[in-house]
């Protein structure tokens, strides 16, 4: 096994030998970043590499892809592939493919190389490095060959990274120990979804479902295993576990200053319908193993360390959002307990039959004073730092949001004998809606609108819809830019149904102001992403978090781990690897010593 010191050491053609095969018949990035030494890490290692094939130019670029050969192809055949995509080909059962998967497979590799030009490139060990499954590997195959080609090359060299990532690994004898713990506690708690979802393997966990409740009772006897002197689930089904603080050697005397104060941590583990693994859930198992290995290594901390599972975010059962974080800061609405989903059953129901205990609801307010402050990690829901290469993001901010439910209603009649000057169709002021929204948002740059949902109650094919009902959720990262936005959205739809003859409702579902991070806590995750060799990148959120409610009490601060599928999320291709959670979960581990030294001193 090779060691960082002994590469950093080395002339140039040893330390270039040392690095030999990372990227398949492609000597010169290895060669190029040998300039970059001394590496601080082999975190460090890897995004030179990766830079310096971004700064290669396109002909490098696709030589580089050219260079890998097709998977299950001619090279595998004949056995002149090298060491590492023989061992990597074989791991994912590719030498072991029925006559049917050999076939489909070099049916795909010719229909690729026709339309792109180059090989597909698959880091075939998986996000795990255990090996993906022929299906995934097939059906992956097939989704990528309808992407745009521009996005596709861009993919191809994010999956050439990864390749060389494991590697690299391999050489160094690097096993990310807790990011794969942390990857097989995603997997196994994603096996609890709602009826419906479960049966066609989506992942859907909605407010207090059976679904909810099972992940509730798996996250509390982790975080028991993980050594947390306290777990509880909370009069909303938050999952609370709190690791003590070491006893104070010189205890003040008694009153407010002898208090030990506490860090609050942690994400919601519901989800969207048909979403993905790691929304939320990400930001409860990152601190839940850094607990672990203090509780392993016997140490304290002078602070209380609070995780929290907060039992609702998404906002998917109910017409009300938050409902775990904002019991926190005292912003639980009786009235949302009157809600019915979608089968009748009201909240208060819902929590009755959980054994929740509502009149509880008001004791679970925090006193601000107890806390030195909030942080969250969880997955960027979004492309920048795929784009970048880079594993961490600093949030500078989360954008403000509001919500509604809206309806426009017409008039139903024939589709076929009403002409389409007298019509009254309730969809096509919708339709009309969201192409304004669109133009809007865009104006501003950095605003965002969207209508999730659109559905004609009862609609018929032969029928001009005379109801429709549709979300808006439009976002902006400060409150004037996101009321702006707000009141041109609102106006145009009083707009668009005047001059169609429609009637309209609107109703506020959630509003959350933006939430800027805390200087001293975003300068606190800057010095642990830092530690790690990474370089400090410092971007906005455009998607709200737990964090936005927290942030109204006490300082906040979050840190991003980048997606893989380009980073997409709410879907069941988000995803992440071991390694990058590795890194999460590192950096969540300085910023904790750190924060103790900062207190002891």
């Amino acid at each position: 096994m090779i060691t960082l010191d002994q590469l950093n050491a080395a002339p140039p053609h040893e330390a270039a030998r040392l690095l030999d095969g990372l990227y398949e018949h492609s000597p010169w990035i290895a060669q190029a970043a040998i300039a970059h030494r001394p590496f601080r890490s082999l975190a460090h290692l890897k995004h030179a590499m990766a830079r310096i094939v971004a700064e290669a130019g396109s002909d490098a670029q696709l030589a580089l892809l050219r260079a890998h050969p097709e998977l299950a192809g001619k090279a595998m055949v004949s056995k002149t592939l090298t060491a590492e995509s023989t061992h990597e080909q074989g791991k994912a059962g590719l030498a072991d493919c029925t006559p049917e998967e050999f076939a489909k497979i070099q049916l795909l590799n010719a229909d690729y190389n026709a339309k792109f030009g180059f090989p597909f490139i698959l880091a075939v060990r998986g996000p795990r490095g255990t090996g993906l499954t022929r299906r995934e590997i097939i059906e992956t195959f097939e989704r990528r060959l309808d992407n745009p080609a521009d996005f596709e090359l861009a993919e191809c060299l994010r999956n050439v990274h990864r390749i060389a990532e494991l590697r690299l690994n391999d050489k160094f004898g690097l096993e990310p120990s807790l990011g794969n713990l942390l990857w097989d506690w995603h997997e196994t708690l994603a096996q609890h979804s709602d009826p419906g979802f479960a049966e066609k393997g989506q992942l859907t966990v909605t407010y207090l479902t059976d679904a909810h409740r099972a992940c509730a009772l798996r996250i509390s006897h982790w975080m028991r295993d993980c050594g947390f002197d306290e777990v509880s689930i909370d009069a909303v089904g938050n999952v609370v576990g709190c690791y003590k603080a070491s006893p104070h050697p010189n205890p003040p005397p008694e009153g407010e200053g002898a208090k030990t104060k506490t860090l609050m941590t942690g994400s919601h583990y519901d989800t969207v319908r048909n979403g993905g693994k790691y929304d939320g859930r990400l930001g409860i198992f990152t601190p839940m193993a850094c607990v672990r290995e203090l509780s392993r290594q016997g140490r304290r901390l002078p602070f209380n360390v609070e995780v929290i599972g907060f039992a609702e975010e998404e906002g998917q059962r109910y017409k009300a959002t938050f409902l775990g974080s904002g019991a926190l800061v005292g912003q639980f609405n009786p009235q949302w307990l009157d809600q019915k989903d979608a089968d009748g059953v009201t909240m208060r129901e819902a929590m009755q039959h959980a054994g929740l205990c509502i009149a509880d609801i008001p004791k679970l307010r925090r006193n601000p004073a107890d806390y030195l402050g909030f942080v969250e990690v969880h997955i960027e829901q979004g492309p920048v730092l795929n784009e970048i290469d880079l594993t961490l993001g600093i949030v500078t901010s989360i954008n403000g949001g509001v919500r509604y439910l809206c309806e426009t209603i017409g008039m139903a009649s024939h589709a076929g004998t009403t002409p389409m000057n007298r019509r009254r169709d309730a969809a096509s002021a919708v339709a009309e809606l969201a192409l304004f929204v669109e133009q809007r948002a865009a104006k501003d740059g950095d605003s965002v609108g969207t209508i999730g949902i659109w559905t004609v109650p009862g609609g018929s094919t032969n029928v001009v819809p005379g109801r429709c009902q549709f979300t808006l959720d439009l976002r902006a990262p400060n409150n004037p830019q996101r009321d702006a936005l707000t009141a041109d959205v609102l106006a145009e739809l009083k707009a668009i149904c005047e001059r169609r003859g429609l009637r309209f409702t609107a109703e506020e579902t959630m509003r959350a102001s933006a939430a800027p991070s805390a200087p001293e806590w975003q300068q606190r995750w800057e010095r642990a992403v830092d530690a790690l060799g990474l370089p400090v990148y410092r971007m906005p959120s455009g998607a709200g978090h737990d964090a936005m409610k927290l942030h109204e009490v006490m300082p906040q601060a979050m840190l991003f781990v980048r997606g893989q599928n380009s980073g997409i999320s709410h879907n069941p291709l988000e995803s992440t690897t071991s390694d990058d959670i590795q890194l999460g979960v590192q950096a969540f581990q300085h910023l904790l010593d750190n924060l103790a030294q900062e207190i002891q001193r």
